[in-house]
């Protein structure tokens, strides 16, 4: 990562495009997204919009081209150069628009319910499709990571993507608002106490996208002991480590994605 991509994330919070896969592995792991949402499609329709994470969260620890993606050398050689050289995937969370999609994400600081401490933590959304402002990109408040925590307000909003429809109970600026926009395979980077969101798709197009959250290992989470990945470096004991997924678990639907799930779900939840 070059220097002045390092300054630019520090001063402003974020930083794009990244070039994390070429647009043809961009394209081949989309259309192993729509062979995994095709498998769960019936859980789906049994869900509201905020609680879609049952099945859209922690995918890399059951479907092995998930972990290729979180643990690709391009994206973990730009993690480390925010968090350090020893790198945990504390979770994965895959944010899809269809087109039409009414489904939005409320200006938040996702700080406000992770409960880890030092804040020794990355967020990369990376892109499998187009994400541009028509089918609701990410957007992001420049500079709010800089911030103390904002007052959230939690509304369950049948159509915030959010667990508890969370979003910011002051007036947010958004004259100010950046759009992130990508190209398949690349990605960005953004600060886990920078305000952002994203509007619903009004285009007839896809938005297809994961965002991995690393972490370092000397962070820790309130609440139950989570589970992480190593991917890199050495650990030091605050996770209980899982395995990369073998070639065997393909479908998405093994305990070991469920229980990755409830604990997180516990902790931002309790």
């Amino acid at each position: 990562m070059h220097e002045e991509w390092i300054a630019s994330y520090e001063r402003n919070g974020y930083f794009f495009p990244i070039q994390a896969f070429s647009e043809d592995e961009g394209a081949t792991c989309r259309l192993a997204y729509f062979d995994y949402i095709a498998q769960r499609d019936e859980e789906l329709k049994t869900l509201a919009p905020r609680e879609h994470y049952r099945v859209l969260s922690e995918t890399h620890t059951v479907l092995p081209w998930v972990y290729a993606i979180a643990s690709n050398t391009a994206v973990l050689d730009v993690v480390e150069q925010l968090i350090g050289p020893n790198i945990l995937i504390w979770s994965s969370r895959w944010f899809s628009k269809m087109p039409g999609d009414k489904t939005y994400v409320s200006w938040h600081q996702d700080a406000t319910y992770w409960g880890l401490s030092p804040l020794k933590v990355a967020t990369a959304w990376i892109a499998l499709s187009e994400s541009i402002p028509e089918n609701g990109c990410m957007r992001v408040i420049p500079e709010t990571h800089k911030m103390a925590l904002l007052p959230q307000i939690e509304t369950y909003a049948p159509d915030n993507a959010l667990t508890r429809g969370q979003e910011i109970a002051v007036e947010v600026d958004e004259k100010r608002a950046v759009d992130i926009v990508l190209r398949p395979g690349q990605m960005s980077l953004h600060h886990v106490l920078i305000v952002h969101g994203s509007k619903a798709n009004t285009s007839d197009k896809p938005r297809i996208g994961i965002a991995i959250r690393y972490v370092a290992p000397e962070v820790k989470q309130d609440g139950q002991r989570p589970v992480a990945m190593l991917v890199r470096g050495r650990d030091c004991g605050n996770f209980d480590l899982i395995e990369p997924p073998a070639s065997g678990r393909a479908d998405g639907s093994d305990n070991i994605q469920a229980d990755a799930v409830n604990r997180m779900m516990k902790n931002i939840l309790r």
